[in-house]
């Protein structure tokens, strides 16, 4: 039984590095050469018109990729006839939203070169461009994923942690798909141009307030989710960094250490041991912090992708293709 058990653990092992190593640099440089400056293009459009998408395309690169593999799967809408059901319906994918823009540029992408870019490349080239305009570093992002056939709606729960499960929770998930410590501390930094619903919340507020968390900020989150049971639906958010919320830097971390994180996973990521020695260097130093959050992005964005003849190119982000 054990050396079956090797076997088939060395073939899995086989087929996430074989598609890591299919992707490339310019992937597309033949077959759609302005493929990358058009995402861009529209990528900074919206950000001017929308500037809360960036920060979208960073959550949907982590939503998209965590799940199973980098393959666009987050984007399948549910079907009519019940053969799809959408991984947004997850209440994992509470708050996310302007997934209609990413239509917006899979139109841009699909008038220059019809059926030739992935969807899953444009989560992660979007996700590439938000980021430097969202202040944080330049990123080169390998291309050359497909589309996922099929939704993983029932195993989403099962994959992406919650906003306040445990730290060694959260490192245990990154850790599983090739994430390691230092670079998870890194992509937390994300919640640095975060915001988080005060359904998420108030569990720190009332009926008491947790004594981990800083009295002043508390405060003044009480003034922003006045209730311990706030609507859903309704506009009750607080940012993680009031200094700099539209900019990805290492406020956050200063932001922790004062214990002034709004989530669970915020207040423990400063304090486990071992996690606070990369939040405290990261907190002083940005550059280190942009590094680490660069290569983190980049080990994100490479999650067992569909190459070759796997999965599909979509010709619309939401459905599957008509054979």
């Amino acid at each position: 039984m054990a050396p079956n058990i090797s076997f088939l653990l060395l073939l899995l092992l086989a087929h996430f590095c074989l598609g890591k190593s299919q992707l490339q640099l310019n992937y597309y440089s033949t077959s759609c050469p302005k493929a990358e400056d058009i995402i861009k293009q529209q990528v900074t459009e919206l950000y001017h018109k929308h500037g809360n998408t960036a920060v979208s395309w960073v959550r949907n690169l982590f939503h998209d990729c965590v799940v199973k593999s980098c393959d666009a799967s987050l984007l399948l809408e549910t079907a009519r006839d019940g053969t799809v059901v959408s991984e947004q319906t997850s209440e994992r994918s509470f708050g996310m939203r302007n997934f209609k823009y990413v239509s917006t540029i899979k139109a841009a992408v699909e008038q220059e070169c019809p059926l030739t870019v992935s969807c899953a490349d444009i989560v992660a080239l979007s996700a590439r461009d938000g980021i430097s305009l969202l202040g944080g570093p330049s990123i080169e992002m390998k291309t050359g994923r497909r589309d996922s056939k099929e939704s993983y709606a029932k195993e989403v729960e099962d994959l992406i942690p919650n906003h306040n499960d445990s730290i060694s929770l959260v490192l245990s998930r990154f850790q599983a798909i090739g994430i390691d410590l230092e670079a998870t501390v890194a992509l937390l930094g994300a919640h640095s141009v975060g915001r988080v619903h005060c359904v998420n919340l108030v569990h720190r507020l009332y009926p008491t307030v947790d004594t981990t968390l800083d009295p002043a900020r508390a405060e003044y989150l009480k003034r922003r989710c006045p209730t311990p049971n706030p609507d859903p639906k309704a506009v009750l958010y607080s940012r993680n960094d009031l200094k700099t919320p539209m900019i990805i830097d290492n406020n956050y971390y200063k932001n922790i250490l004062q214990h002034k994180g709004l989530l669970t996973v915020d207040e423990e990521l400063a304090t486990d041991s071992r996690t606070a020695p990369y939040v405290q260097k990261m907190a002083n130093d940005n550059e280190y912090f942009h590094q680490q959050f660069s290569r983190a992005i980049q080990l994100l964005s490479e999650t067992n992708p569909l190459t070759g003849d796997e999965g599909e190119i979509r010709k619309d982000c939401r459905y599957l293709n008509v054979n």
